[in-house]
């Protein structure tokens, strides 16, 4: 079917073109009745204002939309920070399209390329691992963009992250402060950067104790519930298994949660003694696990209203240089980290 036009409202309420136009963008100077009659036209048609041939015609360069970029949809704290963008934008009378890359540089190209066809007026992205270059045609055109969690390689612009490595580090070095000394470390694909940052931090905590990094208590590329049941068979088969273990996102510790049984022992051969965890993001029901889950936490609704002001700062014209923000974690002991390190043949405490 033919999409309607205004041309057809007007007809359908009988009234000139100029006073649909009025009354499709709120401009003051019609009669209520008249108005009503537009509107019940408007309804009973189905019409839609076309915003991109409205700017065109008004010549405006924006579209009143931006695009968000993230990795993962479904992981909880994409989620919290995209709404957290949606509610920014929804106070400028912006709306937000959403794609997701699953690290995919090439995927996200393609999101990209279409978020800018539709001429958004800026991006806020999570950019993947490899050059991000191709934007500066983007840029160039007038597209504003602003990245969250992680730097873009070969782009300047603003940047929001938390400070990832001094988190790693304050979680890894609890545990160490609880007597552990073998301490594992489950990752994603060490080429993240947010990854590599949190790894460098775990190193940090032990150089820092005079500890060398074991490669054998060292799992990275997990990307799967089932990555992570065989990163934990692994470490539970060793001869000297860990007595603690730092995660480094909140799927890897979903994961290591699900992997566990009630005795802290993975569902599959090779368990190692019960082990204390500290898991980087907090999880939803982290409170009520038993014991509750120790965890680094950063506030992904704080993250993403940050790049969204961002964003609408340099829609509205500043150009000043590229920022980069650099948010806090908070460390929260709730009882998962503080199990003090066994002797692996007892079981007793190692400080006993």
């Amino acid at each position: 079917m033919k999409r309607p036009t205004m041309k057809d409202v007007a007809q359908a309420a009988g009234v000139s073109l100029m006073t649909v136009s009025r009354v499709v963008s709120q401009t003051p100077g019609v009669s209520p009745d008249t108005a009503a009659k537009v509107e019940q036209a408007v309804r009973r048609l189905g019409y839609q204002r076309n915003d991109n041939a409205r700017n065109l015609r008004q010549k405006r360069l924006g579209t009143s939309a931006i695009g968000l970029v993230v990795d993962d949809l479904a992981n909880p704290f994409y989620a919290l920070m995209a709404r957290s963008i949606e509610d920014e934008a929804h106070r400028r009378g912006y709306v937000v399209l959403v794609g997701s890359t699953n690290d995919e540089p090439r995927r996200e190209r393609d999101v990209i390329a279409a978020f800018t066809a539709r001429q958004v007026d800026g991006l806020i992205m999570v950019p993947t691992i490899g050059s991000h270059g191709f934007l500066r045609t983007a840029l160039e055109a007038g597209t504003q963009v602003v990245c969250v969690d992680r730097p873009a390689k070969d782009l300047d612009v603003d940047t929001v992250t938390v400070d990832n490595r001094d988190g790693a580090r304050r979680a890894v070095t609890h545990l160490l402060d609880h007597g552990h000394s073998r301490i594992a470390y489950l990752g994603d694909r060490h080429n993240i950067w947010t990854q590599s940052e949190r790894y460098a931090g775990y190193q940090d905590a032990l150089t820092a104790h005079g500890l060398p990094t074991d490669p054998a208590l060292v799992q990275h590329g997990l990307r799967s519930p089932l990555d992570t049941r065989l990163a934990l068979a692994a470490l539970g088969a060793l001869p000297e298994p860990p007595t603690a273990l730092f995660s480094s996102n909140d799927l890897i510790t979903q994961g290591v949660l699900d992997g566990m049984e009630d005795d802290g022992g993975p569902q599959t051969t090779g368990r190692p003694a019960p082990m204390a965890v500290v898991g980087f993001d907090d999880l939803p029901l982290a409170k009520r696990l038993d014991p509750p889950l120790t965890v680094v936490s950063q506030d992904p609704i704080a993250i993403g209203s940050t790049a969204a002001n961002l964003l609408f700062t340099r829609i509205a014209g500043d150009r000043s240089a590229p920022r980069n923000v650099v948010l806090l974690t908070r460390f929260i002991a709730r009882r998962s980290g503080e199990r003090p390190a066994r002797r692996p043949d007892t079981g007793t405490p190692l400080e006993d």
